[in-house]
């Protein structure tokens, strides 16, 4: 399995906080970005690439290649994973991935959500897969920046 430093749940994906302080924090050498619509669309990926230092790798990968990709031997990456809700990483962690915590650190408002903490609103399917993902005994906690404690995102669902 390939070596997974952070996991992070941001709909923003890539930008200025996750480049300058996750990756220094982390000490990460590789960007994973997770989604299916974002894996499809070679525009925006050009975008988020002009967005990553040079030092650091990025892959787009939509969940059913990001399984595949993760669960290959590796042992020189430090990845980053990003995705923009819970629901991929409920997924990812029933194909065998397996995460030892999850940072929740934006999902914005829309249709169907509801604010939870800070700049974090959810709906009840992603509620209910922020559940499954503790019943699988993984650490869920929120914390938009780095140098914010960690909220135990249990006691907001």
């Amino acid at each position: 399995m390939k070596h997974i430093v952070w996991t992070r749940i941001d709909d923003r994906l890539i930008h200025g906080q996750v480049m300058t302080q996750w990756i220094q924090y982390t000490e990460a050498n590789e960007v994973l970005i997770i989604d299916d619509g974002v894996a499809k669309d070679s525009f925006l990926q050009m975008v988020m690439k002009s967005s990553v230092p040079g030092k650091i790798s990025l892959k787009v990968l939509s969940v059913k290649d990001a399984i595949g990709y993760l669960n290959e031997d590796g042992k020189h990456e430090k990845i980053i994973i990003l995705v923009k809700t819970p629901v991929v990483l409920d997924e990812l962690t029933d194909a065998g991935v397996r995460l030892k915590s999850i940072n929740v650190g934006g999902i914005g408002a829309k249709a169907g959500r509801k604010p939870m903490f800070k700049n974090i609103s959810v709906s009840e399917e992603e509620k209910e897969a922020f559940r499954n993902l503790l019943n699988k005994g993984i650490n869920v906690f929120l914390r938009v920046i780095v140098t914010e404690p960690e909220e135990d995102i249990a006691k907001y669902l």
